[in-house]
């Protein structure tokens, strides 16, 4: 074991990372090959990466917690640290029950297969949900269930009517599979972090119960709509029948999700998460993270709100005036945004502000580099964490401001 001295080092070292690839991309998945240019020669080189709130990584606090936890068989229900995280959860989101799995895309496959236990059975999702888009179509390939979409909106809702008129009517008349889901998405990922409004989610659960469908909620962000409307999870997750919840994004563990729902839901639950491989033995080791991401690092979500905020307003008052941000979606810390200037590619952007150009370290005082993606219809995408502080996001800024003005002199020279 590495002495304490050693471990906080370790922890707090910040090692350069794989930055994006220089070709246009649709989706920021597909721009991962290509490493970090070279620092050319830079002394002093500070690194901000941008690119998801995945790249959290857990503080000396978080991994004492976990080499001192109580562990046990997880699979036959022993380990002490999973369940008290699952109740403490349960507590939390206002459900009878949880369950740790190690994925926010396992999760979301469970709730999937525990709701549609029939194949052929139909979810209606969002066109631009993650679980439709980012998910590998899991449910039509590991759960045999059918996927209908709805037009998602900017702001992360889809219109009711048109929900309701893709739900099946005509079960069982054999041309058609049986409408048994509606999946919702809070914080909505692509859409920038938007937060679902709760008269939106009451409106759709009302739907849903007049139906007989259930509503589950991918709520790998929640936590961060909850900071923003000022509520408990709870008054949230009261409108889904199930949740899945993300701890290693924003919260910061480094493994894990939790599904929540009804006691009976997540006892079959337990059957899905076992035959997809779930199943894990002495997860306390994890789920002592989880505990710590559950009850320390909530609060602290506004500040990465705050910092997003800060880089979309730089991005407007930038001189020459390359970019284009809508400041009223700009809701939590994900942000997209345009460049107006359409001979400076996303990608060209993104390159630049992951190098260290001639010149910069002169001028900053120091190498900076900023790690983003280019993301799907032409925008840029940069998110904030616990990794990111307000410095880090001033650093950003001035990045920002350099490669504008390099850009500049470049196009009229």
């Amino acid at each position: 074991m590495l002495p304490l001295r050693s471990l906080v080092r370790f922890v707090n070292h910040k090692p350069v990372r794989a930055a994006v690839a220089t070709c246009p991309a649709r989706f920021y998945y597909n721009d991962r090959r290509s490493g970090i240019p070279p620092a050319a020669g830079a002394a002093h080189v500070r690194v901000v990466d941008l690119r998801s709130d995945t790249q959290t990584k857990p503080g000396a606090a978080m991994r004492r917690a976990m080499a001192e936890a109580e562990v046990g068989d997880d699979v036959v229900g022993e380990d002490p640290t999973v369940n008290e995280l699952q109740r403490m959860a349960a507590e939390m989101f206002g459900v009878e029950a949880t369950l740790f799995v190690p994925s926010g895309t396992m999760s979301n496959l469970i709730a999937v297969m525990v709701h549609c236990r029939e194949r052929g059975d139909e979810m209606i999702v969002g066109d631009l949900s993650h679980l439709h888009i980012y998910e590998q179509g899991g449910s039509a390939h590991l759960a045999g269930v059918h996927s209908t979409t709805v037009t998602t909106r900017p702001d992360g809702t889809f219109d009711l009517k048109e929900l309701e008129r893709k739900i099946r009517h005509d079960y069982p008349d054999p041309h058609y599979p049986r409408s048994r889901l509606i999946c919702v998405e809070n914080t909505h990922n692509i859409q920038g972090g938007r937060v679902l409004p709760l008269h939106f989610l009451e409106e759709a659960r009302a739907l849903a119960d007049k139906y007989g469908l259930g509503v589950h909620m991918d709520g790998a962000r929640v936590m961060n709509a909850a900071v923003v409307l000022g509520v408990p999870p709870s008054s949230i997750l009261q409108y889904a029948h199930s949740v899945s919840v993300c701890l290693s994004k924003g919260l910061g563990a480094p493994v894990g999700s939790l599904l929540g729902g009804p006691q009976d839901f997540i006892s079959q639950a337990v059957r899905c998460r076992k035959a997809l491989g779930g199943g894990m033995r002495q997860a306390g080791i994890i789920a002592a993270a989880g505990k710590i991401a559950l009850t320390e690092m909530i609060g602290r979500l506004k500040e990465d709100h705050h910092n997003a905020k800060t880089f979309a307003q730089a991005l407007l008052d930038c001189d020459p005036p390359l970019y284009s941000v809508d400041m009223a979606n700009v809701e939590t810390n994900i942000l997209r945004f345009n460049i107006q200037d359409t001979s400076l590619s996303p990608s060209d952007f993104c390159r630049r502000m992951a190098q260290v150009c001639d010149g910069e370290e002169a001028a900053l005082g120091q190498g900076i580099q900023v790690l983003m993606y280019p993301y799907f219809l032409g925008y840029v995408r940069a998110v904030w964490h616990l990794g990111v502080s307000s410095e880090d996001t001033q650093l950003a800024i001035q990045k920002l401001q350099f490669i504008s003005r390099q850009y500049a002199k470049e196009k009229h020279s």
